[in-house]
């Protein structure tokens, strides 16, 4: 990404880290040239400039998708309000990009009030770790 300046209130502060890089606590949320923020992002550490991950808003994809947050989440996140909340996935790219991937088994989800994150991981098997990215159930076919 380069050099950048970043404005320490939107760093995003995962206590535990992420699964597997339980160093890297902080993070922030960069637009990705070409698309818009609600399309997708990367989750860039601000410690490691090599460790980012491209993120998108998975209700773009599954309208249904829906979970519980367990108390002790709610709690760690300082979450009063849903509407404070940013939920994203992390996006597998593949070539073709039609293949490529979200982890609708572990949606990590932000507290934008508080800037508190956390990888949240179902305990259900209703949702995927390799979900299509091109949910062809949603998709609507074109006039052609």
């Amino acid at each position: 990404m380069g050099q950048l300046t970043i404005d320490t209130t939107e760093i995003v502060t995962f206590k535990n880290g992420l699964p597997g890089f339980n160093d890297e606590k902080s993070f922030i949320l960069l637009p990705i040239p070409g698309t818009t923020p609600e399309s997708f992002q990367t989750l860039q550490s601000t410690r490691t400039p090599q460790l980012a991950f491209v993120v998108t808003n998975p209700y773009q994809i599954y309208q249904d998708y829906e979970f519980r947050l367990d108390q002790a989440t709610i709690d760690q996140l300082n979450i009063s309000s849903e509407k404070d909340l940013y939920i994203l996935t992390i996006v597998t790219l593949t070539s073709p990009f039609e293949e490529s991937t979200i982890n609708l088994k572990a949606p990590i989800i932000i507290n934008g009030k508080t800037q508190l994150g956390k990888q949240y991981i179902l305990n259900d098997y209703s949702y995927p770790s390799k979900a299509p990215l091109v949910n062809k159930e949603n998709k609507q076919s074109g006039g052609d």
